[in-house]
């Protein structure tokens, strides 16, 4: 009878916690509810590091009024002792949709693309929408709270997950008993950004991420222009960015590489972003701790792979093995380096997954205080909520979760999750647990029994011997009932009620033959104490190592400079071939070179019978990249290369196999006018700044052409459709951008456009053109435009018909980068020829030859060796033309490109005449460090199958384990070209 009253008072207390002082009561006496509650006796966790052992938390009109240990408890308060009991506050999931609908994918349009915006009033780009508002499109989901609160959260964090700038938030607490009006703790929480498209709109810009980059960078350069009053018309977009400036900042990345991308866009301007990694940030630990950002990491772990099928087991590459391996220590690396982090249930399938997901977290080393901060103080950081929510302080929130004991651990029970002190029971705490392992008898016969799950939702599996049977369990209100089916098909059936006195469960049995009778089941160990000894019997899981980068042939440290001598070599210093010679290699430079020189202390290369060479200098490259093409407009200047750049590719470390330690990373030729292009040097192992060559120069990617009048894949709704058309666009953009720069040098106030920046930076002489080229015509259409502005183009690259214009090329001063013996492989290259690189070199152009191919690009010491073959150039010109010729196109040949004192160590030494199909490159070296060498590469690959057995095991193990697998899937990274869209 207490136990209803105290039920009908607490019912009472929370139903009138949550109605307005104003509004009417028409269905009966108006009154207020001011008794309060206290919880006495349990451990509380009032915050991650403060924690009371029988302590009393007191909570009023759904806000903690105190917590202690010595409360003086109100008159008017309803007492429950939590005697051996834990009290921690709830889960707060700073990234989430709930009750938000997913936008709906706009219908397709085939070829079509839609290059204009759809909407008036906003910004010009329909991915921008920083206008909407979550709270808008908000609907409390009762089923969905539920499972988030049996999971342990009280508060969301909810926004809309479609397009670039995304619009504001709305946090929101899992309390299902109030109205909005109660549980909507803030309807604008946070502004929302992200590198993704909207799905439910179609305009074509951006088409990759370097053009989503590019987009947010211009988009708050128009934000500052436009907040200082220099438009005369209303932007709502953004108007909604100036009103949303002071709210959290919140940047959907998803990956370790886009964590640092969105971090630079926010050093650029000022803005501090908290942002959603991927799992993967364990792989560049330094640059992700080095943001200084707050993150929130989902721990959707992968499963493990079924590779029980040998042959299946080889679509699996090593990496995704490594991952599955290694992503449940992410939590826990990220805490050992200081990185501030919350816990998101983001792209887990279901809430129920987060319990286990965490304790495998905690099981590779994540701290449970730094697990509990994760998903209180942090988040409640991240949202600027921390004197409302996170902990169970005196004035904040209500929100607290009561369990049977340490909430981190797996035999744990959550008995209730309290939300804006609304009382929602997880698992009755009065019901007993009757989970553990017990001695079955029954019809004469013995069983092995094993009760799991939830106290309130158990799990059964009987075993006659090593016979697993069919059987099934129902347990509420202190009654059980189970059943057995025998191997015959037989069904036994079983009622117990269930005693408070003892661990021990008989009661009735029902025979298949209808039969009454009894059975007993003697408990021989707890549910505690069982899982207990399983995690025991597991053990401390097995780690493989990481790699610089996490691939195959990464390397297990990052290399670094040496002093090298090498000795007795033949040294093709560019201008020359000396024989028997020695080269010294000193603090990453040549420091001497010629005969009989004495190293002292630096590590000697025997390179008797060998060639020494400068590293291969590829100037039309597109290994290295996420993306190679933005063609959502016909220029596409404002975009970087180096915003895409891939350091985790693994042709980066087949083109050092091939001896080319240098490229440059192009764009694509979608457009008239491409995007800038990044100048690599193949650090392999290092991360994206790594790989940048200091002090760059700057280049950008034109094209002419099929491709950029979009001829070859049957579009018709972009300008321009012809040749003629691709010159008007260099002429428009080019007097624009001369228009632009003589404003801006004027003085006067002007809108920065990253787009007319680059285009005048080429006007002025400071960036340099690499144009993809076929048709003579056209050769000579961009030279006399480029005279028109007073520049001069840099290179032609492809150049197949620069053999017919070669005496203009080089009165007009621009290299040709042209193919070997490329030919006849579309229409506007059927007049290519293979002694192009030889006529054009022998009228004065600087010639290189290079790959615009992964495959091709590991193998341009034999394509310079073509050359001898076709036009009978001399070896020393044939080899400059992937050496020394490259770097002067790239105007890094102050710094590389021959063997010279001074210069940097960019070396290889090969095997054979470097320009013969049968030399291979032994060692590849950037700046005196060895990045490739022949013998380890030996060596690893042996390592690389002792590793790859190693990881089938474990997934094996975890399969006999009855771990869910996922199935065995090829990963494999799609290899980019000029016109890869």
């Amino acid at each position: 009878m207490k136990l209803k009253l105290f039920a009908l008072t607490l019912l009472w207390c929370c139903a009138t916690t949550f109605s307005q002082d104003y509004f009417p009561e028409n269905d009966g006496v108006k009154s207020k509810n001011n008794n309060y509650m206290a919880f006495t006796n349990a451990k509380i966790y009032v915050t991650p590091t403060q924690i009371l052992e029988k302590g009393t938390l007191l909570i009023q009109n759904g806000k903690v009024v105190e917590v202690g240990t010595s409360i003086s408890i109100p008159k008017n308060a309803v007492i429950e002792n939590l005697e051996g009991k834990s009290v921690y506050p709830s889960f707060i999931d700073a990234y989430s949709a709930f009750g938000v609908e997913k936008p709906k994918r706009a219908p397709g349009r085939g070829r079509a693309s839609q290059y204009e915006a759809t909407r008036e009033g906003f910004y010009w780009n329909d991915h921008i929408m920083p206008e909407n508002e979550a709270i808008s499109k908000f609907k409390f989901d009762n089923k969905k709270a539920g499972e988030l609160r049996k999971a342990g959260f009280g508060v969301v964090n909810s926004h809309i997950q479609d397009g670039i700038a995304r619009g504001t938030g709305v946090l929101v607490a899992l309390n299902s008993s109030g109205s909005d009006g109660d549980r909507i703790l803030e309807d604008q929480s946070a502004q929302y950004f992200s590198f993704s498209k909207s799905i439910a709109k179609r305009q074509s810009y951006p088409t990759s991420l370097m053009g989503a980059t590019a987009l947010l960078r211009q988009l708050h350069y128009d934000l500052d222009w436009y907040a200082k009053g220099n438009v005369s018309t209303k932007d709502r977009s953004l108007e909604a960015l100036i009103e949303n400036k002071g709210l959290p900042q919140i940047f959907t990345a998803g990956s370790n590489g886009n964590i640092m991308r969105a971090d630079k866009i926010g050093d650029q301007f000022g803005i501090q972003y908290a942002i959603l990694g991927g799992g993967d940030e364990y792989q560049y630990i330094s640059a992700v701790k080095n943001t200084n950002a707050k993150l929130i990491i989902p721990i959707n772990f992968p499963k493990a792979y079924d590779v029980s099928n040998p042959y299946s087991a080889d679509y699996v590459n090593l990496s995704d093995m490594r991952h599955w391996n290694l992503a449940p220590t992410n939590p826990k690396i990220l805490e050992d380096n200081g990185v501030q982090f919350s816990l998101t249930t983001h792209e887990l399938k279901s809430p129920s997954n987060f319990k286990a997901m965490l304790i495998k977290a905690i099981a590779h080393g994540l701290s449970k205080t730094k697990a509990l901060e994760a998903l209180t103080t942090v988040p409640a950081s991240i949202l600027g909520k921390s004197s409302m929510i996170g902990t169970l302080q005196s004035g904040r929130q209500a929100n607290f979760l009561i369990t049977s004991g340490d909430i981190f651990d797996k035999s744990t029970t959550l008995y209730e999750n309290w939300v804006q002190g609304t009382k929602n029971v997880i698992n009755n705490k009065n019901q007993k647990d009757i989970r553990g392992n017990y001695d079955l008898t029954a019809g004469g016969q013995s069983y092995k029994m094993s009760i799991t799950g939830e106290i309130s939702k158990p799990k059964v599996e009987i075993k006659k011997d090593t016979t697993k049977l069919k059987s099934k369990i129902d347990y509420a209100t202190d009654w059980l009932n189970f059943s057995i089916t025998s191997e015959d098909g037989k069904i036994y059936r079983m009622t117990s009620l269930v005693s408070k006195n003892s661990d021990n469960l008989n009661g009735k049995l029902i025979l298949p033959s209808g039969k009454e009778s009894s059975f007993t089941a003697n408990k021989t160990s707890s549910f505690e104490a069982a899982v207990r000894k399983k995690t025991k019997e597991k053990g401390a899981p097995e780690l493989v190592t990481m790699t610089y980068p996490n691939i195959g042939y990464g390397n297990i440290s990052k290399p670094k400079q040496e002093t090298l001598i090498f000795k007795n070599a033949t040294v093709w210093t560019g201008e020359t071939i000396l024989e028997n010679t020695d080269v010294i290699v000193k603090n990453g430079k040549i420091s001497k070179v010629g005969k009989d020189l004495s190293g002292g202390s630096a590590k000697e290369i025997d390179a008797t019978g060998k060639h020494l060479t400068a590293g291969v200098i590829d100037e039309h490259s597109h290994i290295g990249a996420l993306a190679i093409n933005e063609a959502g407009h016909n220029s596409t200047a404002e975009v970087k290369m180096e915003d895409v750049v891939d350091p985790r590719d693994i042709d980066l470390y087949r083109n050092l196999a091939g001896g080319v330690t240098t490229i440059q990373l192009l764009h694509g030729s979608a457009n008239p006018i491409g995007g800038r292009s990044a100048v690599l040097r193949l650090k392999w192992g290092e991360g994206v700044d790594g790989l940048l060559f200091p002090n760059m120069p700057k280049f950008i990617k034109f094209a002419l052409g099929e491709n950029v009048k979009q001829s070859n894949w049957q579009s018709f709704s972009r300008f321009p459709q012809t040749r003629m058309g691709v010159e008007q666009v260099f002429i428009n953009y080019f007097q624009r951008a001369k228009e632009y720069d003589s404003n801006k040098k004027s003085g006067k106030a002007y809108r920065y456009d990253e787009e007319m920046e680059t285009l005048a930076e080429i006007l002025n002489g400071e960036r340099y053109i690499s144009c993809h080229s076929y048709v003579q015509s056209e050769i000579n259409m961009l030279m006399k435009v480029a005279d028109q502005f007073n520049f001069k183009i840099n290179t032609f690259t492809h150049i197949l018909e620069g053999y017919k214009v070669a005496d203009k090329m080089a009165e007009h001063g621009v290299g040709g980068s042209t193919f070997s013996d490329w030919w006849a492989y579309k229409y506007e290259v059927k007049d290519a020829i293979p002694h192009n690189a030889a006529i054009m070199a022998s009228q004065g152009v600087t010639v290189a030859i290079n790959s615009d191919d992964a495959e091709m690009s590991r193998r341009l010491n034999q394509e310079a060796g073509k050359t001898i073959k076709y036009g009978g150039v001399s070896e020393i010109e044939a080899w400059k033309m992937v050496t020394l010729n490259p770097a002067k196109l790239l105007h890094i040949d102050d710094r590389v490109g021959t063997i010279e004192v001074g210069k940097d160590a960019d070396l290889v030494l090969w095997s054979d005449y470097p320009m013969s199909v049968y030399a291979k490159a032994e060692k590849t070296i950037i700046e005196g460090a060895v990045y490739f060498d022949l013998e380890k590469d030996k060596v690893q690959r042996e390592t690389i199958q002792k590793e790859r057995n190693k990881l089938i095991t474990l997934m094996l193990n975890e399969k006999d384990g009855g771990a869910k697998m996922q199935g065995p899937r090829q990963n494999k990274k799609a290899r980019f070209e000029c016109d890869t869209l």
